[in-house]
């Protein structure tokens, strides 16, 4: 739960402006990013730092946001509007333009080419914002990570949750509340991220273009309270500025590319009626997560600008409430109104919760973070990208400040490391700076670690927790094309090391290198990318899916490893039973290794060579050759022998034991299942269908609007290879589909049989 802490950073309009605030904005900050962490079932200790005066001055007027979205709902060409009119650019450019040049936060070749976002891009800016209550103006920094949209590429989107105060969530006013939506939506709620909504592309001139739709979907789908705090005036080309209900203004975009903003006592009487049933909406919302808000409407008041305000900053900041901002990006209409949103009702950095554990004393509870710059220094590494002059790192600094040729600690390895140059990021450029901040976000040269990696001071052992990081779904064999050359293995490895979700292993049987990843588009980007940056050529195998092996049921095991070679030989006994586990939602795995064992009949210092042959033995189960998944070992006897019992003796007997006994635990395989979103004209709705359908899909949702229509169905993986292509014939073109990961569910009978068979061809003779 995020705690508000109010009493120490009050909004903008209920304190009086400090004499120093010139001064604090004539030098510029970046904004920060606060990771907000679960809490756990322990209550931290209070903070060891307050904030100084200076320290609330500076947060106060800081923000970080993530803009995230289903595919194509418009997050980068918002983002460039707010670059445009932050003054952080100069023109703007399309995503797609005709003038070659595209957006600026997509500056890979590749992101250009195909339209879409594929690595996440941070940049900074300033706003002078309109505040909703007072209408005065105050000076902020902003701090912007423009996400990728397609499924494939979630891992950006999960990092940057992970160091970020606040959230801009993008919807289409057309389709509203999408797979990836959904998506986008479980990862805020992992990070406690507040959010505020935006509705997009108002100006659509499709049947179905309704935000109030949309609005009832966040509600229903997302499960989150939510209003809107703005009406539209006009609608799809007409579309000329909106209503705002909290200050009761209308508000114009004007001149070229909507740079002047009007406002208007005077609301439109086409929309008066509206407007007013909207406010009254937004205050029944606000009650019901509100004590202020709704103790008013019960007593018959009605709430001023200020207290409406107010209270949708308390909700929005405490995970309640999401106001929802209306616009069109593409057509510059009330982008400027959403920056003022951003500034007054998401939260300052002082405001999220972060936490650190203490390596020394890892039973202890979590230590409070706070962003004090007398605070020691605490940094969290959350992206790597290779520059052109090495690892570039970016890093969030949760408390305490950095310098440039200051030494700072690697947590994990204990390495003392310089800061040999230390920059701010506006996408592909960068600006050098001598000192960053508490709460705020930078990146570094020369620093070698990986994503998730915690950096201190060196005056304490603290780390930070990383970021979730999902499992590949799919796999593809790659060889170069041609002789293989140190340009092939080091391309892989910078690949590996920037995206955790990107995997490479040997094939012990085939000997080929296999690529896993998120889904056919992931793979298919790095294989262009080491054609076009390392010269590399590379052919590609089909497809596979990543199946994996588990037991159905229990069953106890007795086995003893006994070898004798003249010496001292190898000898273990060891026993107890395997079942079949669930997911475990605290630990995140459904895999585990428990030790019974009393007495000491197997000595305490052989009991990680057991847990290591207990992982070694589900590597590859003996059906498909795929790793094993949900299952429990319990170890609770055994036996040793004084001479020739060794660790290679038990981890050996485990691995013999898991594989006799494992027939006996009646094995499954499983095969993953999407979530298949298909978008198409309505009259092509029954072809999407008997297509899902003879793919072995499940129809679980459907929606029909006008001219369109939405299914949701879950989906094998298997099934699904060539299913664009099959789409876009039984569509004409018209239709379009993503994919995201669910679960795993075991395959049928017959196909279980099938890749049994196949895995045992695949065999050499002699292990048939």
């Amino acid at each position: 739960m995020v705690v508000n802490i109010a009493h120490r950073v009050l909004p903008t309009w209920l304190r009086a402006r400090p004499a120093v605030f010139t001064a604090c904005h004539n030098a510029r900050w970046a904004s920060t990013a606060a990771a907000v962490k679960p809490q756990t079932s322990s209550e931290p200790s209070a903070p060891a730092y307050e904030l100084s005066d200076k320290d609330n001055q500076r947060l106060n007027f800081q923000r970080n946001i993530g803009v995230s979205a289903h595919i194509d709902s418009g997050k980068t060409t918002l983002t460039e509007r707010i670059l445009y009119y932050t003054g952080r650019i100069r023109d703007i450019h399309e995503v797609r333009g005709r003038d070659n040049v595209g957006a600026k936060m997509d500056h890979m070749e590749l992101e250009r080419e195909k339209g879409i976002t594929i690595q996440s891009a941070a940049t900074f800016c300033d706003w002078v914002a309109t505040m909703p209550a007072t209408g005065e103006q105050e000076k902020y920094a902003i701090n912007i990570i423009d996400t990728p949209g397609h499924v494939d590429f979630t891992i950006e989107v999960e990092r940057a949750l992970r160091v970020l105060d606040g959230a801009i969530l993008v919807l289409c006013a057309v389709a509203g509340v999408q797979s990836q939506t959904t998506t986008v939506d479980r990862q805020m709620r992992r990070y406690n991220v507040p959010r505020i909504s935006f509705i997009n592309k108002m100006d659509r001139q499709v049947p179905g273009a309704n935000p109030w739709r949309v609005i009832e979907q966040i509600r229903t789908k997302l499960r989150i309270p939510a209003a809107a705090v703005q009406v539209p005036i006009g609608v799809e080309d007409n579309l000329r500025g909106v209503v705002d209900l909290v200050r009761w203004k209308a508000i114009y975009n004007e001149g070229i590319k909507g740079n002047t903003v009007v406002e208007s006592d005077e609301i439109p009487e086409e929309v008066l009626k509206l407007a007013q049933d909207k406010r009254r909406e937004l205050l029944e919302q606000l009650a019901e997560v509100d004590d202020e808000i709704g103790e008013m409407l019960i007593m018959d008041e009605e709430p001023n600008y200020t207290q409406i305000a107010e209270a949708i900053r308390r909700a929005t900041v405490g995970l309640k409430f999401s106001p929802v901002f209306l616009g069109s990006a593409i057509k510059n209409t009330a982008v400027q109104p959403l920056l003022d949103g951003v500034c007054a009702y998401l939260p300052t950095p002082s405001e999220a919760t972060a936490v650190a554990s203490d390596m020394n004393a890892p039973s202890d509870p979590p230590v409070p973070l706070v962003p004090a710059e007398a605070a020691p220094l605490v940094a969290l590494a959350f992206k790597l990208e290779e520059g052109r002059f090495g690892q570039l790192t970016y890093m969030r600094v949760y408390q305490g400040s950095m310098r440039k040729g200051q030494f700072i600690y690697h947590a994990r390895t204990g390495k003392k490391v310089k800061v040999p140059r230390l920059v701010r990021m506006h996408s592909n450029e960068m600006e050098d700076i001598e000192e960053i901040g508490p709460g705020e976000i930078c990146a570094i040269f020369g620093v070698e670690c990986a994503s998730g990696d915690t950096f201190t001071d060196g005056s304490h052992s603290y780390t930070m927790s990383s970021m979730f990081v999902p499992e590949p779904v799919i796999s593809l064999s790659l060889k170069p094309t041609g002789q293989e050359t140190p340009q092939f293995s080091r391309a892989l490895n910078r690949f590996q090391k920037e995206d955790p979700t990107f995997r490479v292993h040997i094939d012990k049987e085939s000997k080929e290198t296999i690529i896993s990843g998120m889904g056919e588009l992931h793979l298919e980007i790095y294989v262009e990318r080491m054609k076009r940056e390392y010269n590399v050529e590379c052919t590609t195998g089909r497809p596979r899916v990543a199946f994996r092996e588990t037991p159905t049921q229990r069953a106890e095991f007795s086995y003893t490893h006994k070898k004798q070679t003249g010496g001292a030989g190898q000898f273990a006994r060891v026993m107890g039973y395997i079942e079949p586990m669930e997911y475990d939602e605290e630990r995140g795995t459904d895999i585990e290794f428990e030790n019974h064992v009393m007495g000491g009949n197997i000595p305490s210092n052989y009991i990680p060579a057991c847990e290591k042959g207990f992982y070694e033995a589900l590597e590859k189960g003996i059906l498909s050759g795929n790793p094993i998944c949900g299952v429990r070992l319990v170890l609770q006897d055994g036996l040793a022998h004084a001479v020739d019992s060794s660790e290679l003796a038990f981890r050996l007997a485990i691995i013999g034991a898991f594989r006799e006994v494992y027939s006996k635990l009646r094995p499954v395989i499983l095969e993953p299942v999407m979530t298949v979103e298909v978008v198409a004209p309505s009259e092509f709705q029954s072809a999407v269908i008997g297509g899902l359908n003879s793919r072995r899909g499940t129809i679980v949702d459907s929606e029909v609007r006008e001219d369109e229509f939405t299914a949701t169905a879950e989906v094998a993986l298997n099934e699904m290879f060539g299913y664009s292509s099959q789409l876009r014939g039984a569509t004409q073109g018209k239709g379009e589909f993503s994919m995201e990961y669910k679960t795993h569910s075991p395959v049928l009978p017959q196909v279980q049989k099938e890749l049994e068979e196949a895995y045992k061809k695949s065999l050499p003779q002699a292990k048939k």
